[in-house]
């Protein structure tokens, strides 16, 4: 197995979820925020999880070509559900005292949501981070289809020729880098709610 599609494979999940971190929190605020976009952000990242995910670079494919954007693009739209919801739920279900007490300190509404309400919505939004991350390394598997490389390549070239050496190092790699992403964040998220306790 090549190391360069092992970086290159690492490289897709690390850009795609900074990505699905930044506008998954954005969507989530904005479904906080705005009652009446709620409904349809919702939906939307809802929509995202149905669309079978080669069917979704397709279509993704159509309007970037067969490109690494296609493919982060698509692990981004895929990986929002967890994201947002986090996001909204837990910046829903904070403490309406708490809530209050900043605004009788003379916060803003945008105040507020800075300096108090996100913080303490930071543990179930970094849940919903940690589980969009591990998503996405499964799914960046399909990236090879659209031309994004990666240990699909292996994988696929692999299955072909029959190489079961080589499918079965690749497979168990996708595996321990699932495994330490998920133990490394699980152990920031402990952190986080040990904190804001």
């Amino acid at each position: 197995m090549e190391i360069e599609r092992l970086i290159q494979h690492i490289n897709l999940v690390l850009v795609a979820s900074v990505a699905t971190t930044i506008f998954g929190v954005m969507l989530g605020v904005a479904a906080y925020l705005f009652k009446f976009l709620r409904p349809v952000i919702l939906w939307f990242v809802d929509l995202m999880q149905t669309i079978p995910v080669l069917a979704l670079l397709g279509l993704v494919m159509v309007f970037f070509g067969p490109t690494r954007t296609t493919v982060i693009i698509g692990i981004v739209l895929y990986s929002l559900l967890p994201v947002v919801r986090n996001c909204y739920v837990g910046l829903e279900n904070i403490n309406l005292a708490l809530k209050e007490a900043a605004q009788g300190m003379g916060m803003t509404k945008l105040q507020a949501l800075f300096w108090v309400e996100l913080p303490l919505a930071l543990p179930i939004i970094f849940a919903g981070i940690r589980i969009a991350v591990v998503t996405s390394i499964g799914i960046a598997v399909f990236g090879n289809v659209v031309g994004g490389g990666g240990l699909g390549f292996t994988l696929t070239r692999a299955i072909m020729i029959q190489d079961m050496t080589t499918l079965m190092t690749a497979t168990f790699s996708l595996m321990a880098m699932a495994i330490v992403f998920d133990v490394v964040m699980g152990f920031i998220e402990k952190r986080l709610k040990s904190k804001n306790t």
